[in-house]
Protein backbone atom coordinates (compact mmCIF):
# COMPACT_ATOMS: atom_id res chain seq x y z
CA UNK A 1 0.00 0.00 0.00
CA UNK A 2 1.80 3.26 -1.15
CA UNK A 3 2.23 5.55 1.81
CA UNK A 4 0.20 9.43 1.24
CA UNK A 5 2.32 12.35 0.70
CA UNK A 6 2.51 14.43 3.42
CA UNK A 7 1.52 18.50 2.45
CA UNK A 8 4.13 20.43 3.34
CA UNK A 9 2.14 23.73 3.50
CA UNK A 10 2.06 26.55 6.65
CA UNK A 11 0.03 29.47 6.90
CA UNK A 12 1.56 32.57 9.33
CA UNK A 13 -0.29 35.49 10.31
CA UNK A 14 1.90 37.79 12.08
CA UNK A 15 0.99 41.21 13.51
CA UNK A 16 2.96 43.29 15.51
CA UNK A 17 3.38 47.52 15.81
CA UNK A 18 5.57 47.83 12.78
CA UNK A 19 4.18 45.16 10.24
CA UNK A 20 1.58 43.14 9.78
CA UNK A 21 2.10 39.96 7.47
CA UNK A 22 -0.25 37.33 5.61
CA UNK A 23 1.42 34.35 4.30
CA UNK A 24 0.80 30.79 3.27
CA UNK A 25 2.85 28.57 1.55
CA UNK A 26 3.18 24.71 -0.02
CA UNK A 27 6.27 24.08 -0.68
CA UNK A 28 5.74 21.50 -3.20
CA UNK A 29 3.53 24.09 -5.33
CA UNK A 30 -0.06 23.50 -5.90
CA UNK A 31 -2.74 24.44 -3.45
CA UNK A 32 -2.45 26.69 -0.49
CA UNK A 33 -4.26 27.07 2.83
CA UNK A 34 -6.44 29.39 2.97
CA UNK A 35 -5.25 32.72 5.58
CA UNK A 36 -6.82 36.10 6.48
CA UNK A 37 -5.59 38.63 8.40
CA UNK A 38 -5.43 42.65 8.91
CA UNK A 39 -2.48 42.39 6.42
CA UNK A 40 -4.89 40.29 3.36
CA UNK A 41 -5.29 43.51 2.02
CA UNK A 42 -3.06 45.29 -1.22
CA UNK A 43 -0.78 47.85 -0.90
CA UNK A 44 -2.62 49.74 -3.41
CA UNK A 45 -2.74 48.27 -7.34
CA UNK A 46 -2.04 44.90 -7.44
CA UNK A 47 1.60 44.10 -8.66
CA UNK A 48 1.15 41.88 -11.58
CA UNK A 49 5.18 41.58 -12.09
CA UNK A 50 4.94 39.49 -8.36
CA UNK A 51 1.82 37.15 -9.28
CA UNK A 52 2.08 34.01 -11.34
CA UNK A 53 -0.42 31.00 -12.15
CA UNK A 54 0.11 27.80 -13.35
CA UNK A 55 -0.77 24.12 -13.11
CA UNK A 56 2.03 23.62 -10.75
CA UNK A 57 2.30 26.91 -8.79
CA UNK A 58 0.03 30.00 -7.47
CA UNK A 59 2.70 32.82 -6.73
CA UNK A 60 1.22 36.26 -5.85
CA UNK A 61 3.42 38.49 -3.33
CA UNK A 62 2.96 42.12 -2.25
CA UNK A 63 5.22 44.10 0.47
CA UNK A 64 4.83 47.28 -1.07
CA UNK A 65 8.25 47.04 -1.86
CA UNK A 66 8.40 46.24 -5.56
CA UNK A 67 12.14 45.03 -5.60
CA UNK A 68 11.28 43.11 -3.17
CA UNK A 69 8.50 40.90 -3.93
CA UNK A 70 10.76 40.52 -7.27
CA UNK A 71 13.01 38.93 -5.83
CA UNK A 72 10.25 36.52 -3.37
CA UNK A 73 9.18 35.69 -6.86
CA UNK A 74 12.25 34.58 -8.12
CA UNK A 75 12.85 32.24 -4.79
CA UNK A 76 8.95 31.01 -5.19
CA UNK A 77 9.38 30.06 -8.44
CA UNK A 78 12.54 28.57 -9.04
CA UNK A 79 11.79 27.03 -5.29
CA UNK A 80 8.94 25.48 -6.76
CA UNK A 81 6.80 26.71 -4.36
CA UNK A 82 2.95 28.29 -3.82
CA UNK A 83 3.32 31.22 -2.05
CA UNK A 84 0.58 34.19 -1.16
CA UNK A 85 2.25 36.99 1.05
CA UNK A 86 0.95 40.42 2.10
CA UNK A 87 3.01 42.57 4.23
CA UNK A 88 1.45 45.82 5.47
CA UNK A 89 4.26 47.42 6.89
CA UNK A 90 5.73 51.18 8.14
CA UNK A 91 7.37 51.79 4.72
CA UNK A 92 6.82 55.67 5.79
CA UNK A 93 9.52 55.00 8.02
CA UNK A 94 11.85 53.01 5.75
CA UNK A 95 12.12 49.79 4.59
CA UNK A 96 13.92 48.01 7.41
CA UNK A 97 11.24 46.88 9.76
CA UNK A 98 8.95 45.21 6.07
CA UNK A 99 11.62 43.56 4.63
CA UNK A 100 13.22 42.02 7.68
CA UNK A 101 9.82 40.77 9.14
CA UNK A 102 8.85 39.55 5.93
CA UNK A 103 11.68 37.40 5.97
CA UNK A 104 11.80 36.50 9.67
CA UNK A 105 8.28 35.33 8.99
CA UNK A 106 8.79 33.00 5.86
CA UNK A 107 11.15 31.65 7.41
CA UNK A 108 9.34 30.34 10.35
CA UNK A 109 6.82 29.31 7.40
CA UNK A 110 9.54 27.36 6.26
CA UNK A 111 10.03 25.33 8.95
CA UNK A 112 6.95 24.93 10.00
CA UNK A 113 6.08 23.33 6.17
CA UNK A 114 9.11 21.44 6.30
CA UNK A 115 8.45 19.87 9.94
CA UNK A 116 11.17 17.40 9.54
CA UNK A 117 14.20 16.25 7.34
CA UNK A 118 13.79 12.71 7.71
CA UNK A 119 14.43 11.33 4.61
CA UNK A 120 15.50 14.34 2.39
CA UNK A 121 18.46 14.81 1.00
CA UNK A 122 19.27 17.64 3.76
CA UNK A 123 22.22 19.66 2.02
CA UNK A 124 21.38 21.28 -1.34
CA UNK A 125 23.65 23.37 -3.60
CA UNK A 126 23.39 25.44 -6.98
CA UNK A 127 24.85 28.00 -9.10
CA UNK A 128 22.69 30.60 -10.84
CA UNK A 129 23.84 32.71 -13.85
CA UNK A 130 22.17 36.05 -14.82
CA UNK A 131 23.78 37.54 -17.44
CA UNK A 132 27.29 38.34 -16.09
CA UNK A 133 27.05 37.70 -12.52
CA UNK A 134 26.68 34.17 -11.22
CA UNK A 135 26.04 33.18 -7.83
CA UNK A 136 26.47 30.29 -5.54
CA UNK A 137 24.36 28.95 -2.83
CA UNK A 138 24.66 25.87 -0.30
CA UNK A 139 22.03 24.95 2.48
CA UNK A 140 21.94 22.69 5.31
CA UNK A 141 18.64 22.28 6.88
CA UNK A 142 20.76 21.83 9.95
CA UNK A 143 18.37 23.49 12.74
CA UNK A 144 21.60 25.60 13.43
CA UNK A 145 20.83 28.61 11.96
CA UNK A 146 23.70 30.49 10.74
CA UNK A 147 24.33 32.54 7.53
CA UNK A 148 26.76 33.81 5.59
CA UNK A 149 25.88 36.27 2.72
CA UNK A 150 27.86 38.41 0.55
CA UNK A 151 26.36 39.38 -2.61
CA UNK A 152 29.10 42.66 -3.18
CA UNK A 153 26.58 44.94 -4.04
CA UNK A 154 27.74 48.80 -4.91
CA UNK A 155 24.17 51.04 -5.26
CA UNK A 156 22.82 52.27 -2.06
CA UNK A 157 19.16 51.05 -3.59
CA UNK A 158 17.73 48.99 -5.96
CA UNK A 159 14.17 50.00 -7.02
CA UNK A 160 13.02 51.12 -3.39
CA UNK A 161 15.14 48.82 -1.71
CA UNK A 162 18.02 48.89 0.55
CA UNK A 163 20.90 47.24 -0.99
CA UNK A 164 21.66 46.47 3.06
CA UNK A 165 18.60 45.05 3.39
CA UNK A 166 19.53 42.04 0.74
CA UNK A 167 21.85 40.23 2.79
CA UNK A 168 20.07 40.96 6.19
CA UNK A 169 16.59 39.50 4.35
CA UNK A 170 18.81 36.25 3.90
CA UNK A 171 20.15 36.20 7.26
CA UNK A 172 16.65 36.49 8.54
CA UNK A 173 15.57 33.41 6.56
CA UNK A 174 18.05 31.52 7.70
CA UNK A 175 17.35 32.68 11.05
CA UNK A 176 13.60 31.68 10.97
CA UNK A 177 14.03 28.86 8.85
CA UNK A 178 16.75 26.97 10.97
CA UNK A 179 19.40 26.42 8.45
CA UNK A 180 22.87 26.83 7.76
CA UNK A 181 22.82 28.86 4.24
CA UNK A 182 25.85 30.41 2.45
CA UNK A 183 25.28 32.80 -0.45
CA UNK A 184 27.72 34.30 -2.49
CA UNK A 185 27.48 36.33 -5.33
CA UNK A 186 30.93 35.22 -7.73
CA UNK A 187 31.12 37.83 -10.24
CA UNK A 188 28.63 40.07 -11.94
CA UNK A 189 28.01 44.10 -13.14
CA UNK A 190 24.73 44.98 -12.52
CA UNK A 191 23.42 45.22 -8.48
CA UNK A 192 20.15 43.79 -9.86
CA UNK A 193 21.58 41.05 -11.70
CA UNK A 194 23.84 40.13 -8.64
CA UNK A 195 20.79 39.92 -6.55
CA UNK A 196 18.89 38.38 -8.66
CA UNK A 197 21.00 35.51 -9.46
CA UNK A 198 21.93 35.13 -6.13
CA UNK A 199 17.97 34.79 -4.95
CA UNK A 200 17.74 32.25 -7.79
CA UNK A 201 20.64 30.29 -6.73
CA UNK A 202 19.13 29.91 -2.96
CA UNK A 203 15.92 28.68 -4.60
CA UNK A 204 17.36 25.98 -6.30
CA UNK A 205 19.47 25.15 -3.05
CA UNK A 206 16.74 25.08 -1.12
CA UNK A 207 14.77 23.35 -3.70
CA UNK A 208 17.59 20.43 -3.46
CA UNK A 209 17.34 20.40 0.63
CA UNK A 210 14.15 19.91 0.71
CA UNK A 211 13.54 16.90 -2.40
CA UNK A 212 13.03 13.50 -0.71
CA UNK A 213 15.92 10.47 -1.33
CA UNK A 214 14.26 7.28 -2.81
CA UNK A 215 15.27 4.14 -0.41
CA UNK A 216 15.80 6.85 3.01
CA UNK A 217 12.13 7.47 3.51
CA UNK A 218 11.86 7.57 7.36
CA UNK A 219 15.93 8.06 7.86
CA UNK A 220 17.49 11.21 9.54
CA UNK A 221 20.31 12.38 7.45
CA UNK A 222 22.57 13.25 10.54
CA UNK A 223 25.24 10.84 12.41
CA UNK A 224 23.04 12.07 15.37
CA UNK A 225 19.92 10.69 14.53
CA UNK A 226 17.82 14.28 15.09
CA UNK A 227 18.07 17.35 13.19
CA UNK A 228 14.67 18.63 13.66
Amino acid sequence: MATEKRIRSATINRDTNETKINLALNLDGGALQPSTSSASESNGDEKQHASQSSKSQQISVDTGIGFLDHMLHALAKHGGWSLHLRTRGDLHIDDHHTAEDTFIALGQAFKQALQTTSGLARFGYAYCPLDEALSRAVVDLSNRPFSVINLGTKREKIGDLSCEMLPHCLQSFAQGAGITLHVDCLRGDNDHHRAESAFKAMAVALRMACSPVVGREGEVPSTKGVLF
